[in-house]
C-alpha cells in the first residue's frame, strides 16, 4: 500500500512531505492488521483493527485540517479525492451527535436485524447490563456524550462509565428517590 502513496507523492500539493510519514505509518499497520492471523477470533473480530486504524487515518487529517489548521484546504480535497481519508466519514463528524462516530457501518441501519444503529451509538449511562463493543466495529461507545473519543474494544473504559444504567447511584440520587417515594406515598393516602 505503500507503493500507492509514493505513486501519489508524485502529483500531490504542497504539504504532502508533513503528512507522508504518518500515512505511511497507518498504511503500515493497515497490511498488519489485514495480514493478521483471525484463529480463535469470532467472525467480525478480525476486522476490529481495521475500523480503528481507518478512523485514525481519517482522524489525524480532519484534525490536521479542521482544528489544527496546519494542512491547506488543496491538500485535504487531495486526500480525500484520492479516498486516503474516508470523505463521508469526516462529513459526518462535522454533524452535531456525530463529532466521535467511530464507522459509517455503525450508523448503517441496514446492516442491523432489527434496522437500528449499532450498539456503540447508545451513550454508556443508558445501557443496562454488561458494557462490551458493537459486534461490527469494535467499538464500545462513540456517543458524543461520552468520553470525547470512541471507546475501544482494547480501551481502558472510564470508571464513572463503567456501571452503565445499572451503576451505583449517589447518596443525592437516593434521597431525591426517597422524596418522590415519600410524595407519593402521601398521594395515595399510605
Amino acid at each position: 500500500m505503500a507503493s500507492n502513496l509514493l505513486r501519489l507523492a508524485k502529483k500531490a500539493p504542497d504539504g504532502w512531505d508533513e503528512v507522508f510519514p504518518n500515512l505511511e505509518m497507518f498504511e503500515n499497520r493497515m497490511k498488519d492488521a489485514v495480514n493478521e492471523s483471525h484463529e480463535g477470533k469470532r467472525k467480525h473480530e478480525s476486522t476490529w483493527p481495521i475500523h480503528r486504524i481507518h478512523w485514525e487515518k481519517s482522524r489525524y487529517i480532519y484534525d490536521l485540517y479542521y482544528r489544527k489548521k496546519e494542512i491547506s484546504k488543496e491538500l485535504y480535497e487531495f486526500l480525500v479525492r484520492e479516498k486516503v481519508v474516508d470523505g463521508a466519514l469526516i462529513a459526518k463528524w462535522k454533524k452535531p451527535g456525530y463529532e466521535f462516530l467511530c464507522s459509517l457501518a455503525a450508523i448503517n441501519k441496514g446492516s442491523t436485524n432489527f434496522g437500528t444503529t449499532t450498539i456503540c451509538r447508545v451513550p454508556l449511562k443508558l445501557r443496562s447490563g454488561k458494557i462490551g463493543p458493537s459486534v461490527l466495529t469494535g467499538c464500545i461507545s462513540c456517543a458524543s456524550c461520552d468520553k470525547g473519543a470512541p471507546i475501544w474494544w482494547n480501551s481502558k473504559v472510564p470508571e464513572k462509565l463503567e456501571g452503565g444504567a445499572g451503576s451505583k447511584r449517589t447518596a443525592e440520587e437516593e434521597a431525591e428517590d426517597a422524596e418522590i417515594e415519600r410524595r407519593a406515598k402521601a398521594l395515595r393516602g399510605e
